[in-house]
């Protein structure tokens, strides 16, 4: 029956993202402090609770947490997409378009394109007020793992 083939698809690719969002809480992404919203195939979003680390020193939250959330966000769709190659970030381009003081920023990202070996991504950053804090674009390499 087709339908069941889909509730068994939605089940492992549920529990690869659970595994996925347990073992990254040991990297960066843990201490950055993203969590995901939703993830699927070529589709991500996450957030993250911004924190007194998180700020520069002038009070507001420092730019390379807002490229690395697009990175993340970004590379969990592209890895979603391909769940049994690597993915690892060829390019980030970021446009910081308004500051943030903190509170929850939200990040989602979408593939735009993609190549044999390569994807395009785009992203954008959104602050608790509903305003668009940045966006930006990304190429991410698969690597097939090795066994």
């Amino acid at each position: 029956m087709a339908g069941e083939n889909w509730f068994v698809q939605q089940a492992d690719q549920a529990g690869h993202l659970t595994r996925l969002a347990a073992s990254a809480q040991s990297t960066f992404w843990g201490l950055l402090g993203c969590e995901i919203v939703q993830a699927k195939a070529g589709k991500a979003t996450i957030c993250l609770e911004t924190r007194e680390q998180h700020l520069n020193l002038i009070g507001i939250v420092h730019g390379g947490v807002i490229a690395s959330l697009l990175d993340n966000a970004m590379g969990l769709a592209a890895m979603m997409a391909y769940p049994d190659d690597q993915i690892v970030t060829a390019q980030l381009g970021v446009h910081f378009l308004t500051s943030s003081r903190g509170g929850i920023l939200v990040c989602e990202a979408e593939q735009i394109h993609r190549s044999p070996r390569t994807l395009t991504m785009q992203g954008k950053v959104i602050g608790d007020d509903g305003e668009l804090v940045a966006w930006g674009t990304g190429a991410f390499r698969r690597k097939a793992k090795k066994e």
